[in-house]
């Protein structure tokens, strides 16, 4: 479904394909796919893994050792990507409960998850412990997008780790240009039981990220960045092709039960302004409109080929407050069962007042 929030209006999408289920607790993951001027920042989503299992059923009657699906799709959300449809790939391995987190590149990186049952703890028949899942999936996977379909998956140099990541667990893209794998604990409470509660941290990078000689750098003039306006880069190529850059503005988001939310990669236009050696400076177009990013924080990657550098921070918009809408908040005061108003005080913590 899509929702304009602004006309409070609803489009129903087409259903997923062959049945396959990815809300909770048939847990799937998505992202919005990069966007980029050269397609008129068409928004592309892609879908991967969850379940076939019918949503009717109670956990009681599900078992942990029923599998997982392998299906991803994507679609085009424009009115002639809807009319096509979904376009259904299939992962090297089935996946409930993955993450998928957009990189630099544009490549998905696919991580975590079960190959069966569902999402959750304690409901389901021949439960592992607690969890309601078994078989983790411990190979990552990389999506390729712009690759033809059928060669868009690989594993291929990905480590395989042997920490089972199923219910509670994150991955995230981080500033430094690593991926941060976390979590676990399909469990009510702390658990030593199979796939017990889990501390562990894993990193994930690729090799070349440790030699400093031929990884990307770049430095950004300014913090903020108000949309349609200009601002410069000086970049440091380290070797690579000055015709394979590409600027990828980023919010990095937040996740939880797979949902990576705020999640975004729009490219920047750009223009070569002066080169010495391996070293341009760049004059940068920032984003056009709020539509195509949202005011806020971002983070900068330069991408050269398959390399990315360290993001820079940057603040995107004028830097001001978001506009208030009294009347909206009263409206659902008004609506709730909630007895406060406007003028009420509220506070948590300590010396917190009951309403």
């Amino acid at each position: 479904m899509i929702y304009d929030w602004k006309l409070n209006v609803e489009r129903r999408l087409p259903q997923l394909p062959n049945g396959v289920r990815v809300t909770y607790p048939m847990t799937g993951t998505a992202t919005l796919l990069p966007l980029t001027s050269t397609d008129n920042y068409a928004a592309v989503i892609l879908i991967c893994g969850g379940s076939a299992i019918e949503d009717s059923r109670p956990g009681y009657d599900i078992d942990s050792q029923e599998a997982a699906s392998d299906q991803c799709v994507r679609m085009e959300l424009s009115e002639s990507g809807i009319q096509r449809g979904w376009a259904v790939e299939q992962m090297p391995q089935a996946r409930l409960m993955p993450d998928a987190v957009l990189l630099p590149t544009g490549d998905v990186l696919i991580v975590n998850g079960a190959q069966s049952g569902i999402a959750g703890y304690g409901n389901v028949k021949n439960q592992i412990g607690n969890s309601n899942a078994d078989h983790p999936t411990l190979t990552p996977v990389l999506y390729r997008p712009s690759n033809p379909i059928g060669s868009r998956f690989s594993s291929d140099g990905l480590p395989t780790s042997n920490i089972p990541r199923l219910y509670h667990s994150v991955a995230s893209l981080v500033p430094d240009g690593r991926v941060m794998i976390a979590g676990s604990n399909p469990n009510l409470d702390r658990s030593s039981a199979r796939y017990a509660t889990e501390y562990r941290v894993e990193w994930l990078k690729p090799l070349w990220m440790d030699d400093e000689t031929t990884r990307p750098v770049s430095t950004v003039n300014t913090f903020l960045i108000p949309f349609e306006t200009n601002f410069t880069m000086t970049i440091d190529l380290k070797g690579g092709n000055p015709d394979l850059i590409k600027l990828a503005l980023m919010d990095l988001g937040f996740v939880t039960h797979s949902v990576h939310m705020n999640s975004r990669l729009v490219y920047l236009d750009f223009a070569v302004e002066q080169t010495n050696d391996s070293t341009l400076t760049l004059r940068v177009k920032a984003p056009p409109h709020s539509s195509l990013y949202p005011p806020g924080p971002g983070w900068l990657y330069l991408v050269v080929g398959d390399k990315w550098s360290n993001a820079s921070h940057v603040l995107v918009g004028d830097g001001s407050n978001p506009p208030e809408d009294p009347g909206a908040l009263e409206n659902m005061l008004a609506n709730s069962n909630q007895s406060i108003s406007l003028d009420d005080k509220a506070t948590t913590g300590e010396g917190a007042e009951a309403v």
